[in-house]
């Protein structure tokens, strides 16, 4: 069976924190709007569900249950159901953490594909600078 590879891009920041630190922090929900902007607007808990605005209208943000490895996956389901797998991770490099997003390009231009890497670098940094 052929399968078709997605490109893919790990874009990732070093924060001088130690990684459950990190961890608790970014896999709060409550914090997203602090430093997850590019995902999308207006983030917010509805009725036990992270929700956001985007461009394509109201997505759910579904989480990976809390866990003691760093991860932080989490699928965005659009509003005609797409379900968009997204891998994340802390992991330990010495004392401080490293948080890597894989960003895989789907159906998109190589435009389109680097303004996402982008925005997720821009919203990397942001988490940085609100831990560090």
């Amino acid at each position: 069976m052929l399968v078709m590879q997605q490109q893919s891009r790990h874009v990732s920041v070093f924060i001088d924190r130690p990684v459950a630190e990190v961890y608790d922090y970014a896999s709060d929900p409550n914090n997203l709007p602090h430093w997850a902007a590019g995902l999308a607007s207006g983030i917010r808990i509805e009725d036990g569900q992270v929700v956001a605005d985007s461009p394509m209208g109201r997505i759910e943000i579904v989480f990976a249950p809390r866990n003691e490895f760093g991860v932080l996956d989490h699928d965005v389901i659009t509003p005609d159901g797409t379900r968009t797998y997204n891998p994340m991770r802390v992991v330990a490099s010495g004392g401080s953490s490293e948080v890597i997003f894989s960003v895989r390009r789907r159906d998109t231009s190589q435009e389109d594909f680097d303004n996402d890497c982008a925005a997720v670098l821009v919203d990397l940094e942001s988490l940085k600078s609100i831990m560090e």
